[in-house]
């Protein structure tokens, strides 16, 4: 089966066929770089790596563009109310938000442009658009004229033209309130850049056109980011795109929010978990677990017991994985199994992906219980491959790491050899020894759990 993806705009799952043969271009809407990145914020980043991941692993050479929003009305705001300026908030920011992505295993973008860094490309995009009648200057300010461009707006989010709402405030310069912002005119205290119609600053949809194109050209083949944005924002992006005169983004991908109690995690509705503080509570690869094995398209339910299970789930594997390499030596990455190939081709199939490493953990361990160190290299090598297209591998560097404190290996051990002492005492049907044991390990703030891989353990502590 060759690649499939869920397209957004005509809401089918399509065969991938990039523009240009054996390789794949791809743009992600980054970061609004307002504040500490929470939860929410990275999934869109690890769901896309994920893709990435597979298409490298497919045999594309893959570029992939990642973006910086550090000019926006809340940046602007928030950095007021901290009395810091504009400038230094967003940095600030920004590099908190490019330290999650490199705590949670996210390959690094191809390019990672600001929107600061390509005024010059915005302000070419917009003469374009006013020479072709789509769009026009007014008191400082430009719109777009969503009229121009004729029932082709609300294709991609299935708005209705009559009953668009772009959410801005109502400006006396706009010949319709449904249509958007390419550029706002200076006022005063806020940065600004000169155009030929006044300074400014740009608008948000505009600056993803603009750096999407000059990095990829007018048409490439992936546009992705959360579901949140399908309007007004990649609605507008397209509309503008191709009232250019561009092709622009020939697959439009999506993935749903992480929510708390129902609701889309926001700081608005002051539910935010931040990366910072969830990484205190769980290692960064079990928190990369939980957020990539669930559907792209799903939504995430966010709780600690999830997030907890996760965390024993992944701990099965990292511990097959490193068992095998204490008994059978060093494990290279194999070959993915079939099942997991072809669940990633059924656009991103995770959870079935998922579900064929932990079907290879449950092999390796049987070939580990009869001796057959071969067999369970052999599974171990596969689980190595498709962990690493997950991002998940536990011998990758990263993650080795993660997890190498001298305490916790040298802890991991000590409770290792317990635990094989009491899988003796079961096999014996000794089962007072057995039930000591545990008890003892419970008494020292070790859980362990039974599972048909094979006894975990974690600490009850966290």
């Amino acid at each position: 089966m060759s690649l499939h993806l869920h397209d957004t705009a005509t809401r089918t799952t399509r065969e991938f066929h990039p523009r240009c043969d054996g390789v794949a271009s791809i743009y992600v809407c980054g970061a609004t770089v307002q504040g500490v990145p929470h939860v929410g914020h990275v999934r869109s980043g690890l769901n896309f790596d994920v893709l990435r991941r597979w298409l490298q692993r497919s045999g594309y050479d893959v570029r992939l563009v990642r973006n910086v929003t550090d000019i926006d009305d809340k940046i602007l705001t928030k950095a007021a109310e901290a009395g810091r300026p504009w400038w230094e908030w967003a940095a600030t920011h920004e590099r908190a938000f490019e330290s999650a992505y490199d705590r949670l295993g996210c390959l690094p973008p191809s390019v990672l442009p600001r929107a600061t860094g390509h005024v010059t490309q915005m302000i070419d995009l917009i003469q374009r658009l006013i020479d072709k009648g789509h769009a026009y200057p007014s008191g400082g300010d430009v719109y777009f004229d969503v009229a121009s461009y004729g029932d082709q707006y609300g294709k991609l989010s299935g708005q209705r033209l009559d009953e668009v709402q772009q959410g801005e405030s109502l400006a006396s310069g706009k010949r319709d309130p449904r249509d958007f912002t390419l550029w706002k005119g200076a006022k005063p205290g806020e940065p600004s850049w000169p155009t030929p119609w006044g300074h400014g600053r740009p608008g948000w949809h505009l600056e993803c056109s603009a750096m999407a194109t000059f990095y990829l050209g007018g048409e490439f083949d992936i546009h992705g980011g959360g579901l949140d944005l399908v309007f007004p924002h990649h609605e507008n992006e397209l509309a503008q795109s191709h009232a250019a005169g561009d092709g622009f983004a020939q697959y439009w991908m999506h993935n749903a929010w992480v929510t708390m109690s129902g609701e889309k995690m926001s700081k608005s509705l002051g539910n935010v978990l931040s990366i910072p503080a969830v990484l205190e509570r769980a290692r960064a690869v079990e928190l990369r677990y939980y957020l990539v094995t669930p559907h792209y398209r799903s939504t995430i339910e966010f709780s600690e017991a999830g997030l907890q299970e996760a965390a024993s789930a992944y701990g099965r594997i990292e511990n097959f994985v490193r068992k095998v390499v204490s008994r059978a030596g060093s494990v290279e990455p194999g070959e993915v199994a079939a099942e997991f190939a072809e669940a990633l081709d059924d656009d991103l199939g995770t959870p079935q992906a998922t579900a064929a490493i932990h079907a290879a953990v449950r092999e390796g361990n049987a070939a580990l219980d009869r001796g057959d160190d071969e067999a369970a290299r052999a599974a171990a090598s596969s689980v190595r491959a498709m962990t690493g297209v997950l991002g998940l591998d536990p011998l990758s560097p990263q993650w080795a790491e993660e997890g190498g404190d001298a305490a916790r290996d040298a802890l991991g051990e000590a409770v290792r050899l317990v635990l094989e002492q009491r899988q003796k005492a079961r096999a014996e049907k000794d089962f007072a020894t057995a039930d000591l044991l545990r008890d003892r390990l419970q008494e020292g703030g070790i859980a362990v759990e039974d599972t048909p891989d094979g006894p975990t353990w974690t600490l009850k502590d966290g």
